[in-house]
């Protein structure tokens, strides 16, 4: 017979159709709670509230950092939920279970100088020339002109592009689609690139690595540290982060948030409001260097006093 867990992961990927990253990620959390329910000697299904608050300070033990264990919480949640919906349970015995507040930081992004300065090459000319090279650049231009995720970058076919209208389709959470715009030095990237890739078929992955096989989203990690590391003096740049900074440079400069909603491809516009936070602090602190009232505020200013006193939510 299949497992609950198993039936609930088929249900995940075949009705609710999440990616195999969110479905990998919900097996790890569950076959960790089932391993903790077999040393405990207790019943996944039957687990009640007090195993579930068991479960959580163990992990706390562990030296867990709050978010990890929030993130435990929310996979048992959706588990038993799906239970109770299929009237396998009574109720669900995580539902008033509480984690620990996490301390949550805003995100960091690049300013503006930063973030030209990553995009304008520096190699020589030969170096320039080299497919790698030439990926790499259209690959940073994509992330940062359309602000996408990294798993909507790799799943990217050629026929997904339209360099003539300027768009691209993408496929992001919960395999809905979307179109976002392409800037024209993105574009520019991209034309540079497929000219040099030659794809014979619109069904072809956009990006290759090794073999001309779909490239990975770790190997993408880490050529953008490394071109970060020689144009940033810094390797610590990530995919998301170059996300973060579209929406914050994009509310900067238009102030419309439904519209980078939109283009972000988020569900909720509250998860879109983190970048009227950090908008807000690049404010204050120009504020706080320009205005001579400023300069009673003491030494960090008001962009300290505009800082959140509790964190708030980023997602994807």
């Amino acid at each position: 017979m299949t497992s609950p867990v198993e039936e609930y992961l088929n249900y995940l990927s075949i009705e609710r159709r999440y990616s195999r990253h969110t479905i990998e990620a919900y097996r790890r959390e569950l076959d960790k709670f089932s391993a903790f329910c077999a040393r405990e000697n207790f019943d996944l299904v039957k687990a009640d509230t007090s195993h579930i608050t068991g479960y959580l300070g163990y992990l706390h033990s562990k030296g867990l950092k709050p978010r990890t264990i929030q993130r435990s919480l929310s996979a048992l949640r959706s588990f038993y939920k799906y239970l109770q919906k299929r009237r396998r349970i009574r109720q669900n015995p995580a539902s008033a279970v509480r984690a620990p507040k996490a301390k949550n930081a805003l995100p960091k992004v690049l300013d503006t100088d930063q973030a030209a300065r990553l995009l304008e090459s520096r190699a020589g000319a030969d170096d320039r020339q080299s497919p790698q090279s030439i990926r790499d650049q259209a690959i940073l231009e994509l992330f940062y002109g359309a602000g996408i995720r990294l798993a909507e970058l790799v799943a990217l076919n050629v026929g997904d592009v339209d360099l003539n209208s300027g768009f691209a389709r993408v496929t992001g959470k919960g395999n809905k689609v979307r179109d976002v715009p392409l800037g024209r030095y993105c574009v520019r990237a991209l034309r540079t690139w497929l000219a040099n890739s030659q794809p014979t078929d619109l069904r072809a992955p956009l990006f290759t690595g090794r073999g001309q096989q779909r490239i990975s989203p770790r190997t993408v990690q880490t050529r953008i540290k490394k071109v970060a590391a020689e144009r940033l003096g810094d390797n610590a740049l990530h995919p998301h982060m170059l996300r973060h900074s579209f929406a914050t440079h994009m509310l900067e400069s238009s102030g419309d948030l439904r519209a980078i909603q939109e283009l972000l491809g988020h569900a909720d516009i509250a998860t879109t409001q983190i970048y009227t936070h950090l908008d807000f602090q690049h404010l204050a602190k120009v504020y706080d260097a320009a205005h001579p009232r400023a300069q009673n505020q003491g030494k960090e200013g008001i962009a300290a006093e505009a800082a959140p006193t509790e964190g708030h939510k980023v997602s994807g």
